[in-house]
């Protein structure tokens, strides 16, 4: 018996961020637990040929890409209502003829450890997670079960950097980036998170990059 290949389908949808579309995919776009984001075609350059080809679009001032999606952000002077169907439409096209959306890792990429696992050196992270302790994996394994789903849910991506002196201090990704919301999810979602686990934590900071 012959077997269907599944159709590729491509849908949008909106993020907390006024700036930024989420366009999701039925297949992984990029290896597991990887993110990558671009500003500039120059940092896509042998890279990823789709954000290349969407930073050729003039609204277009950055691609994330992680998991089963990308999150295009825009420039202010356009509406959603005006660019969403084409942005659709070319995304779905592209990934028909190239299936793969990051063709090789970017120096910004960040590719998260379990929660099992200490962080190793990879000369491809922009950032150096400081995992030294039990008190530090603690903060990871509560970010990974509670806080990335919704994250990711919102087209963006949470990455723990340090836990020094109280203050625990995220990266955040994608949408998130920005995001005018993402200080009151910070602040009333994830550090009261966190301090209601680890008394230890007084604060809870972002990096936005």
């Amino acid at each position: 018996m012959e077997t269907q290949e599944i159709p590729f389908t491509i849908y949008s949808e909106m993020t907390p961020n006024p700036n930024t579309m989420k366009f999701v995919a039925n297949k992984m776009l990029i290896q597991e637990n990887a993110v990558a984001e671009y500003r500039t075609q120059d940092e896509a350059k042998d890279s990823s040929p789709l954000a290349i080809e969407l930073l050729n679009f003039p609204f277009v001032t950055k691609v994330f890409i992680t998991r089963n999606f990308i999150t295009v952000t825009k420039i202010d002077a356009f509406n959603w209502d005006d660019i969403t169907f084409e942005l659709r439409v070319f995304i779905s096209e592209f990934l028909k003829e190239n299936p793969v959306a990051v063709t090789k890792l970017p120096e910004q990429i960040k590719v998260e450890t379990s929660s099992n696992d200490l962080p190793t050196p990879n000369e491809n992270w922009s950032y150096q997670p400081t995992i030294t302790n039990k008190k530090d994996q603690e903060i990871v394994n509560l970010l990974e079960e509670y806080v990335k789903p919704a994250v990711e849910n919102d087209g963006g991506a949470i990455h723990f950097k340090s836990f020094e002196n109280g203050i625990v201090t995220v990266i955040l990704k994608g949408s998130c980036s920005g995001c005018p919301s993402s200080t009151a999810t910070l602040k009333g979602g994830v550090e009261q998170l966190l301090k209601s686990h680890i008394p230890e934590v007084t604060e809870v900071i972002a990096e936005a990059h």
